[in-house]
């Protein structure tokens, strides 16, 4: 079920969701420190996090899902916000190289669905890029957040996925170590707990952060088989039954 974009935008302007969206911002740079010249999208809501790519990236736009709503950004200029399906990606075959998935994989009813799009756009050389609730961690555990709503995952769970959907995982990290509350003492000592968590308790992030690869393989020549063509065959026409009389006799 989606999270409404209002919702979305109330959360990511309060205290708790900017310290949320400063921890994964930082450690979705960490995973792509140079995405320049290339073409960059965000499907679900994934915008708080694509602004660091502008000026950087050959070309930014966002896709939110048509259950979720949609909201004008980046504020005060163009707007780069499409509005569709999530099973119906409004970009051609192998035009995306790097895919920004934020607020969701955990969220569509049509997940396979979602990532056979996902496989379709991005080129030979792309990167999916998938920022998903941690079914261990607290923030799955909290529905204040929208991170508390939707299917968490574990690690294991996430790249059986992605290897189901033809890609191959090549990185995997967490974020969000910091609970979940709005005591501003607690929030303000975010990146402290970010260090600690990530050095001494890192199966407990509230978010993983896992990047995978398209797979491309090489293609099979066809063997050549017997062309099955349709058959005709002739109905037998109706014989006039022996004895039956004739109009007229």
């Amino acid at each position: 079920m989606w999270t409404d974009v209002v919702d979305l935008n109330e959360f990511y302007r309060g205290p708790l969701g900017k310290t949320a969206r400063h921890m994964i911002r930082l450690e979705i740079r960490r995973v792509w420190p140079d995405v320049g010249g290339d073409v960059v999208a965000g499907v679900g809501y994934a915008t708080p996090y694509m602004k660091q790519f502008a000026g950087e990236a050959e070309r930014l736009i966002a896709v939110m899902p048509a259950y979720q709503g949609v909201t004008h950004w980046p504020r005060g200029e163009p707007n780069r916000v499409a509005l569709a399906d999530e099973t119906a990606l409004p970009f051609a075959d192998m035009s995306i190289d790097r895919l920004l998935l934020v607020h969701a994989v955990e969220n569509t009813e049509h997940l396979r669905d979602l990532m056979r799009e996902c496989w379709r756009v991005l080129n030979g050389a792309g990167r999916l890029l998938a920022v998903v609730p941690a079914r261990r961690g607290l923030w799955a555990r909290s529905e204040r957040t929208p991170f508390g709503h939707g299917k968490p995952f574990s690690r294991a769970q996430f790249q059986r996925l992605l290897r189901d959907g033809e890609f191959d995982p090549t990185h995997t990290s967490r974020a969000l170590y910091v609970p979940p509350v709005r005591w501003p003492m607690l929030l303000h000592a975010a990146p402290a707990w970010e260090r600690i968590g990530r050095r001494w308790f890192n199966t407990v992030g509230g978010v993983l952060v896992i990047e995978a690869r398209k797979q491309v393989y090489a293609p099979t020549p066809a063997r050549t088989r017997p062309v099955m063509r349709p058959r005709l065959l002739p109905v037998p026409r109706p014989q006039p039954v022996a004895g039956r009389l004739r109009t007229g006799d």
